[in-house]
């Protein structure tokens, strides 16, 4: 973990409100599961409940429009960052091996994507996303 590192979530802007969060909310438990060194350690209150642990460094969100997410989203995987998706269809689903069909059955430049999360090097995940606006 560290500075040297980043996670972003991209969402496409004319979702409703429900949405953006669900689908930043799935994106970024895929960067959690499938980057663990992205996971700090649990916590503890003062009485001596335990939590769960959570990320160890920020998640910045941004908004783009469906041009703009294709875009960065191939220059992502361009740089070789680890990447989640989240594609239209999944909104139609109520289960993770659906989920996974879904996206198995679309080529990469046809994917109907809602969003993406990224992490890797402060530098590559800054270029693939370059010219996107921070959610507002």
């Amino acid at each position: 973990m560290g500075t040297k590192t980043k996670i972003a979530v991209v969402v496409r802007e004319d979702l409703a409100v429900w949405q953006k969060l669900n689908v930043t909310a799935f994106l970024s438990s895929g960067v959690a599961v499938g980057c663990p060194e992205t996971v700090g350690e649990p916590y503890e209150d003062a009485s001596g409940v335990k939590y769960l642990p959570m990320f160890g460094l920020p998640v910045l969100v941004y908004s783009a429009d469906a041009a703009a997410i294709g875009q960065a989203h191939a220059r992502a995987l361009a740089k070789d960052l680890a990447v989640a998706v989240y594609t239209e269809e999944l909104f139609t689903t109520n289960n993770d091996e659906d989920n996974r069909a879904r996206v198995r059955a679309v080529a990469t430049d046809e994917l109907d994507l809602v969003g993406f999360a990224v992490h890797g090097s402060r530098n590559a995940v800054d270029k693939a996303l370059k010219g996107l606006p921070l959610h507002g």
